[in-house]
């Protein structure tokens, strides 16, 4: 079914099942050999179908990065490296699709995921994230036939804007008990993103959040007017 599964560029509703229950598996915990099988098969996906992922909508490809930087955390460590092993082809797979230019939609999809994963308390484990991105760092320092391209340098630039955003995290954390002095670190993070709509848009969302949660509901209606500006803006340079 390889021509109904690519029709509209993998935005059709059959790719959307086979995708779906691909990704269960991930977001339902599994046991350590059925995850090594689970990988696999995404590898071998990715593979087969990188026009749904690099080409078409933005979802499949937003939903796999999510999942993936989840069990980059994990307490196993086999899991903690094939989901390494797996992300880092997603890179370079993008990177190959674009004829070795750049891989900019996996790495926007990284960095929103992990805004993300830190939005809803997902991103536990700091140090085995780390031990995760150093994984993907040396793939792409020992990746023979990428040394001649500006991969590793751009894998080592998304490595470092990680650190930057755990980083500011930490900062976040030290005054969760603080509202204001967290909305205010969260703009500055949202500010930063200025040049990146998507991204910015994934803080706003987050501080809109602690908004609500602080019952302050006029200032997260402010984000949100913001939010909606932001993306009619975008729209409209479209």
């Amino acid at each position: 079914f390889q021509t109904q599964l690519l029709s509209n560029d993998g935005h059709n509703p059959l790719m959307k099942k086979v995708f779906d229950i691909h990704l269960a598996f991930l977001k339902n915990g599994q046991s350590e050999a059925a995850l090594k099988h689970v990988f696999a098969s995404l590898r071998a996906f990715i593979s087969k179908f990188p026009s749904a992922f690099f080409k078409g909508r933005v979802n499949m490809c937003a939903a796999l990065c999510y999942e993936i930087l989840k069990c980059c955390t994990s307490k196993v460590s086999s899991t903690r490296n094939e989901a390494s092993a797996l992300l880092y082809l997603l890179m370079r797979n993008n990177f190959e699709f674009t004829k070795r230019r750049t891989f900019l939609r996996t790495h926007l999809q990284i960095i929103i995921a992990v805004s993300q994963l830190i939005a809803d308390v997902a991103l536990s484990g700091g140090t085995r994230f780390q031990d995760s991105l150093l994984i993907i760092n040396n793939f792409a320092n020992s990746d023979r036939p990428m040394k001649a391209t500006a991969f590793p340098s751009e894998v080592k630039d998304l490595t470092k804007r990680i650190r930057t955003v755990l980083m500011a995290t930490a900062q976040m954390k030290e005054h969760e008990k603080d509202p204001e002095m967290l909305i205010d670190l969260q703009y500055s993070l949202a500010k930063s993103y200025a040049s990146t709509p998507e991204l910015r848009k994934t803080w706003l969302d987050s501080m809109a959040k602690i908004h609500v949660k602080n019952g302050d509901f006029s200032e997260a209606a402010m984000v949100y007017v913001h939010v909606a500006a932001l993306v009619a803006e975008f729209l409209h340079r479209k």
